[in-house]
This record gives C-alpha cells, sequence and structure tokens, in this order.
C-alpha cells in the first residue's frame, strides 16, 4: 500500500471510493434508503468538495488505484474518512488515522474532532478517542445516527 497527499485530480476517484465504501456497508447497520442517501452526498454536498479541495487529506492506494483515503477540514477536525469495501478491516483505518493525528501534531494542534458512522466510531475508540455524544442527523430526508468524537493528541 502507498500512502500519500490528496491531490485535485483525485477528487473524482475519491468520489468512486467514497460511493463504494458506504455501499458495501452491512444492510443491518445501514438500509438501502439511507446507504442512497449518504453516498449522493459526494455529487450533492458542497462539504464534500471543500473537504478535498481546501482541507488536508492522505490516500493510500494499491497498484496506482486509490483504496482509501481520509481529510482534515477545517483543520481539527476529520471530515472525510473512507475505504473501498474489498480493503476494509485490513488496516487502511488505522494508518490513515494514525497519519492524521501525526501531521495535525507536527502542525501543533491540541486535539482532532469528528462525527464517526456506526461503523468508523470502533476504529476511533480503539485509537484512544473518546465519544462526546451521539447524535441524530437528516441527510436528503432519511435519519441517521453517528457519533460527536474527539481525541487530545498533545499534551502540554
Amino acid at each position: 500500500m502507498n500512502l500519500r497527499q490528496i491531490t485535485i485530480k483525485d477528487q473524482l476517484e475519491l468520489k468512486k471510493v467514497y460511493f463504494d465504501s458506504i455501499q458495501s456497508l452491512d444492510e443491518k447497520i445501514y438500509s438501502k434508503e439511507q446507504k442512497r442517501a449518504w453516498s449522493s452526498q459526494a455529487w450533492n454536498n458542497l462539504n464534500f468538495d471543500k473537504s478535498i479541495t481546501k482541507g488536508k487529506g492522505w490516500l493510500l492506494s494499491e497498484q496506482g488505484i486509490i483504496i482509501a483515503f481520509a481529510t482534515r477540514y477545517p483543520i481539527d477536525r476529520i471530515a472525510l474518512f473512507y475505504c473501498k469495501g474489498k480493503f476494509q478491516r485490513k488496516g487502511c483505518g488505522s494508518k490513515l488515522l494514525n497519519k492524521l493525528e501525526y501531521e495535525a501534531k507536527k502542525e501543533g494542534l491540541d486535539s482532532l474532532s469528528t462525527e464517526a458512522s456506526l461503523i468508523s466510531y470502533e476504529l476511533f475508540l480503539k485509537n484512544e478517542w473518546k465519544i462526546i455524544r451521539k447524535e441524530k442527523v437528516i441527510i436528503n430526508n432519511i435519519f441517521f445516527e453517528r457519533y460527536k468524537m474527539t481525541k487530545t493528541i498533545r499534551v502540554n
């Protein structure tokens, strides 16, 4: 697996990873309707594009194909964190999370926050993130639950 910084040229491929990641989720956790509403955000949500074009992010590729990515936008928030279905549970998320935390520390940030899905929150917990609260949000008129989370990355 190769790790490199995201560039604007990656935008379309990142949308494909995002879509694949969501569509491959277990329907016991997210219904077809939820997956449809959520995955459409790659094309319908300006914040998605901002997270890629204005944020700082990293991607993992294998044989030149992007398989996972993560971004910080604004700088102290993990905004996007996705991995293609067939590469999930193989260490991609841990690699990306460690890189994002390392870069944030290097930049002098004290903490990071995120809104984690019912899937990804377990990875964050395993990496010493704390749940602030469970939230309910609406995406394209469909209800979702997620976790507002934070981690102190710098100890003075």
